[in-house]
């Protein structure tokens, strides 16, 4: 299959998947000025791209093998510099296709950094100033983009692909690329030195608890408990700040799920994998562009009741679907799970009371918290650490109520005791000398409880 000429007029423009065009306003001063080498190697490509962009036919590229690809667009790019009077070094030509055909069938500069597995955030905090975040600790790349255009149109290209859209009416957007990875895109006027991009990368291979043991998220003991709570059916709360792991471990949880349930899972943005036979997948959906048909969780949560489901999974609760999520973990849908941003296991509650607040009913504080003690029976905390590494803080049990307040019993604690030369964070983890409630339903599921928490001095090894 050859690349098609389409001999479109250099001002004819080009679809755009009945997304609104964006439109750049003219950019606010910045910092130091580009390299000009740098300069003149971003022009050349821009002008390449334009050319480019006139002469092939777009809808049969994908259909093209790459290598086929490669060869073609590099013998047009080399006409295009016969043309211009340039002359490149075979390595510096190749690189120069390599990034063309980037731009015209991907995301453009930001295709290296999406197929590097090392990396796990890509944070665009301008069209000049690209991070990463690689281990858990952030840094800058040499990316750029040409200019806050050229990453406009890249913008453009990810929200028109899912049918949205992003403009001065509407100046943020949240969209999912097609390998799952999530994005949130904000430009002028709410972003005031111009187009800002993150993305969240998806894990192809997502971690096990084996894994996240290895990797020193966890202990071998608390990754023993974990798979016990899973299995023994308990409702578990997984609580941690921004980055901290959550869908990591809620993810590696559920591989101890049985086969032979059924599971539903809702989530705002589908990155949950679960590996069972029997999993539906729900996902919300925002308003159209004329402000009607939203599907929130809370309307997912309520319609997943009504699927027979035997757990119910919800990605990360946020509003007002925390109530029903309660009410279906206090109605017979025992193993279910969730997540929830707070920074240690008592914020996490105040977070859920304040959540189920929103409905605007009047519901007594003692009554919110006594459904909450009721429906979770464990609080599994995370933190992202000084040093980028993320770790498993506390698992805490739910020992019910006393007078008005929750009570919370901590099972193991992760305590820091310094940091090495390198800054990274030394602690350990330790059992607080307390059996937990939750063994009885261990023993009870067929699970052996010995061996799980203590040594002679308390301290997990």
């Amino acid at each position: 299959m050859f690349i098609e000429f389409q001999g479109r007029k250099r001002n004819e423009p080009r679809e755009t998947n009945g997304a609104q065009q964006i439109v750049a306003r003219e950019p606010a001063p910045r910092g130091p000025a580009i390299d000009p080498e740098l300069r003149d190697w971003l022009d050349l490509k821009s002008s390449l791209h334009e050319a480019l962009l006139e002469r092939l036919n777009l809808a049969v590229i994908d259909k093209i093998e790459e290598g086929e690809l490669k060869r073609q667009i590099g013998g047009l790019i080399s006409q295009l510099l016969t043309q211009q009077r340039r002359v490149l070094e075979p390595a510096r030509l190749q690189q120069l296709v390599d990034e063309l055909i980037f731009e015209v069938t991907g995301l453009g500069p930001l295709e290296p950094l999406l197929s590097d597995p090392t990396i796990n955030d890509i944070l665009v905090n301008s069209y000049d100033k690209v991070y990463v975040e690689r281990f858990g600790v952030l840094e800058k790349t040499s990316v750029q983009f040409r200019d806050e255009p050229h990453l406009l149109r890249i913008i453009d290209k990810i929200v028109s692909a899912i049918g949205r859209r992003i403009d001065e009416s509407q100046p943020w957007v949240d969209a999912r690329l097609a390998d799952g990875s999530r994005v949130n895109a904000i430009i002028r006027p709410c972003a005031v030195d111009g187009p800002a991009l993150s993305i969240r990368k998806f894990s192809r291979n997502p971690l096990t608890l084996d894994r996240l043991v290895e990797h020193g998220a966890l202990t071998d003991h608390a990754a023993d408990i974990l798979r016990g709570l899973v299995r023994a059916r308990l409702n578990v709360l997984i609580s941690g700040g921004t980055g901290s792991g959550k869908t990591t471990l809620l993810n590696a949880m559920s591989a101890y799920i049985d086969h032979h349930e059924r599971v539903v899972t809702i989530e705002d943005a589908a990155e949950l994998q679960l590996q069972q036979d029997h999993v539906v997948r729900l996902e919300t959906r925002p308003a159209s562009t004329e402000g009607t048909g939203a599907i929130v969780q809370r309307d997912l949560v309520r319609n997943a009741l009504r699927m027979r489901p035997d757990r119910i999974i919800v990605g990360e609760v946020r509003g007002t679907e925390c109530f029903d999520m309660l009410q279906a973990m206090n109605t017979g849908h025992d193993g279910s799970m969730t997540t929830v941003h707070a920074n240690t296991a008592r914020d996490a509650l105040g977070r859920l009371e304040q959540m189920v607040t929103m409905l605007g009913a009047d519901i007594p504080a003692r009554t919110i918290r006594g459904q909450i003690a009721s429906a979770i029976h464990v609080i599994v905390q995370l933190s992202r650490l000084s040093d980028g590494s993320r770790k498993v803080v506390s698992i805490s049990e739910i020992a019910g109520m006393e007078n008005d307040v929750v009570t919370l019993q901590d099972i193991f604690v992760f305590r820091r005791t310094g940091k090495t030369e390198k800054g990274e964070v030394l602690g350990e983890t330790y059992f607080t000398g307390v059996r937990p409630k939750f063994f009885d339903a261990f023993e009870a599921a067929g699970l052996n409880t010995k061996g799980l928490l203590l040594n002679e001095r308390g301290k997990i090894e």
